[in-house]
C-alpha cells in the first residue's frame, strides 16, 4: 500500500481524471467522486482533464474548477480568488487560501455549497468572456 506522500505523487503524475482518482486512497477517492458528481450535475458540458497535476474541469475551453487530495486533506480548487472572497461567509468553517477550499475526506463539502460555487465560477467565466469580446 502506498504512503500518503506516494499517493499524492502518483496522482499528480496521472494522465487522466480517472487515473488521478484511482491513485488515491479509498476515502479520498470516494470524497472526490462525490465532488465530481456534484460538479457534473451543475456543469454537465464541462470536460474532465488534468491541469497542474490535478483532476480538473474546463468549460468552453476555460478552467472551471479542479479537485485533489494530499497527505492531510482533500481540496476544491476554484481557480479564482475572487470566488473564494465573494463566498467568505459561507466558507468560514473551512481552511481556505487563494482559490482553494480544503476539507477532510470524512467531512466533505455540502453539495449545495459546491453547486453554488461552481455556478459562481461559471458566471465569472461568462463575464470574463463577454469582457474580452
Amino acid at each position: 500500500m502506498a504512503t500518503d506522500k506516494q499517493e499524492h505523487v502518483m496522482a499528480a503524475k496521472s494522465k487522466t481524471f480517472d487515473n488521478y482518482l484511482e491513485a488515491l486512497s479509498r476515502d479520498n477517492r470516494e470524497a472526490l467522486e462525490k465532488l465530481r458528481k456534484t460538479i457534473k450535475s451543475v456543469a454537465p458540458r464541462a470536460e474532465e482533464c488534468i491541469s497542474y497535476g490535478l483532476a480538473a474541469f474546463k468549460l468552453d475551453g476555460k478552467p472551471l474548477v479542479a479537485l485533489g487530495a494530499t497527505d492531510n486533506h482533500c481540496a476544491l480548487y476554484l481557480m479564482s480568488n475572487s470566488t473564494v472572497k465573494a463566498h467568505a461567509d459561507e466558507l468560514d468553517k473551512y481552511d481556505t487560501s487563494t482559490g482553494t477550499i480544503r476539507f477532510s475526506a470524512n467531512k466533505p463539502l455540502p453539495a449545495t455549497l459546491v453547486k453554488k460555487l461552481v455556478k459562481a465560477r461559471m458566471a465569472e467565466n461568462a463575464a470574463l468572456s463577454k469582457g474580452s469580446k
